[in-house]
């Protein structure tokens, strides 16, 4: 436990220089014209990414990227120009990173047209990049629990690859250890890439999940007792049983006077 506690520390002191998630941001959003452009990038989703948000996809720049920590991160945002966007904005996810320093999101084309005043949708496409301002909020999944994949790259019996899916509330995972269930010897997973962690030494049976999860200043631990059944398969999804609804701690200093104004 001990050397699990101290990483939780240092991460969630890392968590603290990145902080102010839920502060009001100004930038520009460019689109995909389509969403396989993004369902396909850099966190891992693949074609599930489409099931996300109706298909409301954004790829991040590397401040909010975070190596990988911020896939699956919700986003609201919306347009500045009021005679082409709603006050209302809309929600994006995160499933992909943005490499290009011009904007900080680049969105599907349904997100980008989902800023539009009603029938301005194609109107507000034709300007290909808006001024816009974000802020992040708590995504939510509406009863559906914090699930893992297992993925194609595993290979029986040590290597085990598991993606997450689902994450809810306004939350990163920056630590995971396996284990058989029952049991308190615990390996420490590393993140693969993106939403993908893994490991060399994967226990034997039915296996549970041990997270460190930060938000600001806040962390703590999710355990999750049962997650994949002696019978595991590669390729198969299983429900960890466990939702993550934390928001954001953090103190965000002068920001926090900067409220998402109707």
């Amino acid at each position: 436990m001990g050397f699990f506690n101290n990483l939780l520390l240092l991460l969630m002191s890392i968590s603290l220089a990145s902080a102010c998630d839920r502060c009001l941001h100004q930038s520009k959003v460019a689109f995909f014209s389509t969403p396989s452009s993004l369902s396909s990038g850099a966190c891992g989703y693949g074609s599930l990414a489409t099931s996300f948000y109706g298909s409301h996809l954004a790829a991040a720049v590397p401040s909010i990227y975070k190596s990988g920590s911020g896939c699956g991160a919700c986003f609201l945002m919306r347009c500045k120009d009021s005679r082409l966007c709603s006050q209302a904005g809309t929600q994006v996810i995160v499933t992909d990173l943005n490499k290009n320093n011009e904007t900080d999101f680049v969105v599907s084309g349904r997100a980008f047209m989902a800023m539009a005043n009603k029938g301005m949708g194609h109107d507000l496409l034709k300007l290909g990049v808006a001024d816009v301002e974000y802020k992040r909020v708590p995504c939510d999944y509406k009863g559906k629990n914090l699930t893992v994949r297992v993925e194609e790259s595993t290979k029986k019996p040590n290597y085990l690859a598991l993606k997450f899916l689902y994450q809810g509330g306004q939350t990163e995972i920056v630590g995971v250890d396996i284990a058989q269930v029952g049991s308190s010897s615990w390996s420490y997973m590393t993140r693969n890439y993106g939403a993908v962690w893994d490991t060399s030494r994967a226990p034997t049976g039915p296996l549970q999940l041990r997270l460190v999860v930060t938000s600001g200043y806040d962390g703590k631990w999710i355990w999750a007792k049962s997650v994949l059944p002696a019978d595991w398969t590669v390729g198969g999804t299983y429900d960890s049983g466990v939702q993550i609804d934390d928001i954001a701690q953090e103190g965000c200093g002068q920001c926090d006077d900067q409220n998402w104004k109707s």
